[in-house]
């Protein structure tokens, strides 16, 4: 089996790094009105350097800024469009978690108005200044454009702004394409979209509060595979674009479970993207037997080693488990990262710098034994 020099890469990794204490303060003082916006832009800024130096030194060859810009994953990058609030509280969850549950209110997105992108893009200063940091392939996540539909559905996009269901979907779609557009004249050659929706919707708890909003569980992967397609339909060739699917991280804990299989079809052979990112830490996420649907020209990356502990996973599992794997799909159509981000909210999960930076060796290191 053969290393890789594009993405995805034999060893990756799914983005988020624990924010450091000063970075975690000076946004509390930004928060409180104590200091501007360009004095936290460069504690951010000392930050990513930091960030970049960490997995440089780890050995990966994709890099992120280990989204140390925001607080949540999804919610400031889509609170930027024009026609999206963001409220607080109405929407609870209980994350699970092996030492504790934690519940948990976490921001509700809706739409008030017709969608647009703002003058300047949204994260393409970001994305440069990480370019222009790393000398490695500076790789880029960005919430799936499904984030904005999941947990409200139809009763939380106004129907004066959006009438038909359709035309929401159509101009979501279209702001993705006109930042990516505008990524790719920046450079950006790896894209990730950060997707919790699809796994969710393989719990079959998550499964009727679904149907109790009034959205049909067994339509949504398709409607989300295409407009997730739409949103990259434009991409150059040379952007690889990659989707994680994600259980909830948050603390160390999570919120949903059940295997791929009620969406393993659709999503492997209707979504238009190069790579998927899929979560086997634990029993939670079900076997392997969904990869058999994966097209020969795709690649997965399997999330074994988990962020939300940090005990080491021993080699000799990791690689019995990639085995495993490759009954379902070749070898060479697999790598290797941990199964989530490690701080997918400005909280972070519960283990040290060290821990992570650990953890990210181990992958490294693994992939580097199992293909070269």
């Amino acid at each position: 089996m053969s290393s890789r020099n594009q993405p995805p890469f034999r060893a990756d990794h799914v983005g988020s790094l624990l924010r450091p204490a000063a970075l975690i303060g000076a946004r509390a003082r930004r928060a409180a009105g104590e200091i501007a916006a360009p004095e936290l832009r460069a504690v951010e800024d000392e930050a990513i350097r930091h960030a970049v130096e960490l997995q440089e030194e780890a050995g990966l060859d994709g890099v992120t800024d280990g989204e140390y810009r925001r607080t949540f994953f999804h919610v400031d990058f889509l609170e930027r469009i024009a026609g999206v609030k963001v409220t607080q509280g109405s929407y609870k969850v209980q994350f699970r978690g092996a030492k504790r549950d934690v519940d948990f209110s976490p921001p509700v997105l809706s739409v008030v108005g017709r969608l647009a992108r703002p003058a300047g893009g949204i994260a393409v200063d970001d994305f440069i200044f990480l370019r222009e940091t790393t000398t490695r392939t500076a790789k880029l996540c960005l919430p799936s454009p499904s984030m904005l539909h999941f947990r409200g559905g139809r009763g939380g996009i106004d129907a004066t702004a959006y009438p038909e269901i359709e035309d929401f979907f159509d101009d979501l779609a279209r702001i993705y394409r006109e930042e990516i557009a505008d990524l790719a004249r920046a450079g950006l050659t790896y894209l990730q979209l950060d997707d919790t929706n699809l796994a969710y919707l393989c719990d079959p708890a998550h499964r009727a509060r679904v149907q109790a909003i009034g959205e049909d569980p067994d339509r949504l992967p398709a409607i989300y595979a295409r407009l997730i397609s739409e949103s990259l339909r434009d991409r150059p060739p040379g952007m690889v674009a990659s989707i994680h699917l994600c259980r909830g991280n948050f603390r160390s804990s999570w919120v949903a479970e059940g295997g791929y299989d009620p969406v393993a079809e659709v999503l492997f052979n209707e979504t238009d993207v190069d790579a998927f990112f899929l979560e086997y830490d634990d029993a939670r996420s079900g076997g392997f037997e969904p990869l058999r649907f994966v097209p020969a020209n795709k690649m997965v990356v399997l999330g074994l080693i988990t962020t939300k502990d940090p005990t080491l996973e021993a080699k000799d599992d990791l690689k019995r488990r990639i085995d495993q794997a490759a009954r379902h799909l070749p070898l060479d159509n697999l790598c290797l990262s941990p199964q989530c981000g490690f701080s997918s909210t400005v909280h972070g999960n519960e283990l040290s710098e060290a821990q992570e930076i650990a953890k990210l060796r181990l992958v490294v290191e693994t992939a580097r034994e199992v293909w070269g």
